[in-house]
């Protein structure tokens, strides 16, 4: 699927779950799985219980996605 299929929202990670997956919580109050996207990996950007992080959800299966990008303090989106 490519990148611009997914739908972007944001959300706070919860908690770490095992094999690479995150659980997170939208700003809706959804929770979802998601995992880093290949680029974060690639870059071993970090990210921790507390995060502010945008998500690409799948459109097919929305409960699942992508991490694509984690927001600095006060930020609002990638530039």
């Amino acid at each position: 699927m490519a990148r611009d299929d997914l739908i972007q929202t944001t959300g706070k990670v919860d908690r770490i779950l095992g094999g690479g997956r995150y659980e997170i919580t939208l700003e809706s109050g959804q929770t979802v799985t998601a995992q880093l996207s290949g680029r974060m990996r690639r870059f071993r950007i970090r990210v921790i219980p507390g995060d502010r992080v945008q998500v690409g959800l799948s459109p097919y299966d929305p409960s699942h996605g992508f991490i694509t990008f984690r927001l600095r303090e006060g930020q609002t989106g990638p530039t």
